[in-house]
């Protein structure tokens, strides 16, 4: 910027010149200084006020654009921010296969102190022990009067407990609201719902996590926030599950046997229609894991899945079926059933002496052990193996339960020619009922694999072919003749239903080694209808002991076979399967 000199010397000696007063030309150049700074200033001035009106008018207009949206919006309770990840306490419910609710969510509240913040903890501490009798009211004042400021008192309570803690009258008791697990049917189905319990927790939500049976499996699936409302629908029916169960009940408690399972299955598809564990619980008050002892005694332990036994003469009918299917034997081939049969120091002998020989058909339907074991000889270990673990005896089996992985099979550390003619007849290799059920359902289906499933399924692709339909047939006859003329025969019909199935009693192994006297597994595995099946049946029971008679009996035709039969009696009418009016002919003996 170039300043005007206050006293130009042209002007000044112009001015003397014409005898004007010099001071007169700088008093005028200072004045029109002092202008052009104002006139600068107004400017500045005017352009600052300018954008101060324009960030106002933006502002107003952000003010007013958020309330007409708070206006326009529902009205909600603020929250308070908090750090982490937003806890996500949504679950989706769990149906049976009919749509009725097996497992669902409940609002309900937590109770909380915050000591700093109470009146009165001497009275807070007595009348929550009143409210709750399970807590100790000198460990609560301890607590209200300690140097804490949060403490959690209860989890979850009911209602009417939330009034009893409300009419106390103590600021300091809060309540947080928040979702807990609900199992309308009780015990019904427990061991495959497993249970729910709380993962993090805040104090206005929870996390509800599966600790346990198909919550646990499918945990992250019931989580999703995006399956919205869509419940898990299961293959279990609740109907058929509650009748098994009680039948089941029932027949342990009159065979005095100290655990049993049920599985019921869709032959084809692999559905679990029930599935039934004794001991139970009650989901909704699940108890704590046993910390010592035998877990196998607990009634969180699930007999039908995490239970591996060996299963006896169930195993029997594998052998027959394979020498069949293989073209080694037919249904009349003469087998030597002389006893024992030796190897090395190893002795094999029959319950009951069979003679000289049996054809195979009679080795099913006595159930020799001589007979089964001289088939599996003809088979060969190698191809033993090989079937067997077509049948799935070789891996843990793949139903949705978190116990299921755990449940692998016991097999021999050897497969030598012994170990042959042992599994022939269901000892030496252990596995789980729900094993034999998915086995027999293979076997008698027409010879496709079956994976069992506890969910529904809309389609159903069937599995490879592990035997021809032929040999699968066969197998059916053979069984079907077990409950006609062999072991099942006393207690294995059911009028109106053709059963087919096969008794299996093996001795109980002790911890120590060795095995028990007076003390077996009994198993009876079974098909109906037998000429077109449509579901398999597996009851076992552990340690049964039938006292009705003069002598204790054990042998699963004398125990689990009466309780199959019962469980058939009441559950396929269930099913919708009618009677067989042409089947009452040979049920004249029930």
């Amino acid at each position: 910027m170039t300043r005007t000199p206050l006293r130009p010397l042209a002007r000044i000696l112009a001015a003397r010149r014409e005898g004007e007063n010099p001071d007169a030309i700088e008093r005028a150049n200072l004045a029109a200084r002092h202008e052009a700074a104002r006139d600068a200033s107004r400017e500045r001035a005017e352009g600052r006020l300018l954008v101060l009106g324009i960030v106002f008018l933006c502002a107003f207009s952000m003010v007013g654009v958020r309330m007409a949206a708070l206006a326009g919006s529902d009205p909600v309770e603020p929250r308070a921010a908090a750090s982490g990840a937003q806890i996500v306490a949504a679950r989706a419910d769990i149906t049976d296969r009919n749509g009725r609710i097996l497992a669902t969510n409940l609002t309900t509240h937590s109770l909380y102190a915050q000591p700093p913040h109470m009146i009165e903890p001497e009275k807070a501490a007595r009348e929550l022990a009143k409210v709750f009798p399970d807590l100790d009211e000198a460990d609560l004042l301890k607590r209200f009067t300690g140097e804490r400021k949060f403490l959690w008192i209860k989890k979850r309570i009911s209602p009417e407990q939330q009034q009893q803690v409300f009419d106390i009258g103590e600021p300091g008791l809060l309540f947080g609201p928040r979702e807990m697990r609900l199992y309308p049917n009780g015990a019904v189905a427990s061991h495959v719902l497993g249970g729910a319990g709380y993962g993090r927790e805040g104090v206005n939500s929870a996390e509800l996590i599966g600790v346990a049976g198909v919550e646990k499996a499918l945990d992250e699936e019931l989580r999703d926030p995006g399956r919205g409302d869509v419940p898990l629908q299961l293959s279990i029916d609740l109907t058929v599950q509650a009748a098994v169960e009680r039948v089941l009940e029932g027949g342990m408690r009159l065979m005095n046997a100290k655990g049993a399972a049920a599985i019921l299955m869709d032959a084809h598809t692999g559905e679990i229609v029930s599935l039934a564990s004794l001991p139970d619980f009650d989901p909704n008050d699940r108890p704590r894991p046993a910390t010592e002892g035998d877990q196998a005694e607990s009634p969180l332990f699930n007999r039908a899945v995490q239970g591996v036994y060996e299963l006896g003469s169930t195993f029997k009918i594998f052998a027959a079926a394979q020498g069949i299917d293989q073209r080694l034997v037919s249904q009349s081939t003469w087998i030597e059933t002389e006893g024992p049969l030796k190897w090395g120091t190893h002795r094999i002998n029959d319950l009951r002496d069979h003679g000289p020989a049996l054809t195979v058909q009679d080795v099913i339907v006595k159930s020799s052990n001589i007979g089964t074991a001289r088939i599996a000889m003809m088979i060969g270990p190698e191809r033993q193996q090989n079937f067997l673990r077509d049948l799935g005896f070789f891996k843990p089996t793949s139903v949705e339960l978190i116990e299921a992985p755990g449940a692998r099979p016991l097999l021999p550390e050897k497969w030598s020619e012994i170990h042959t003619m042992t599994v022939s007849y269901g000892h030496g290799l252990s596995a789980s009922p729900m094993h034999l059920a998915s086995a027999y359902a293979t076997l008698l289906n027409g010879g496709y694999k079956v994976t069992p499933t506890l969910l529904k399924r809309d389609r159903f692709e069937r599995g490879p072919r592990v035997i021809s339909e032929n040999t699968s047939k066969q197998a059916r006859d053979l069984l079907r003749r077990v409950v006609t003329d062999g072991t099942a025969a006393a207690f294995g019909e059911v009028a109106g239903y053709r059963v087919a199935g096969k008794t299996g009693t093996a001795d109980k192994p002790k911890p120590e080694g060795g095995y028990y006297e007076d003390k077996v597994i009994a198993t009876f595995a079974s098909v109906f209808p037998a000429d077109d099946p449509k579901y398999i049946l597996v009851v076992t029971l552990d340690e049964p002991v039938d006292t009705t008679g003069k002598k204790p009996r054990r042998t699963a035709d004398r125990t689990a076979v009466p309780v199959a039969a019962e469980v058939i009696r009441r559950a396929a009418p269930l099913l919708g399967l009618a009677p067989d009016a042409s089947a009452g002919v040979t049920l004249a003996r029930n």
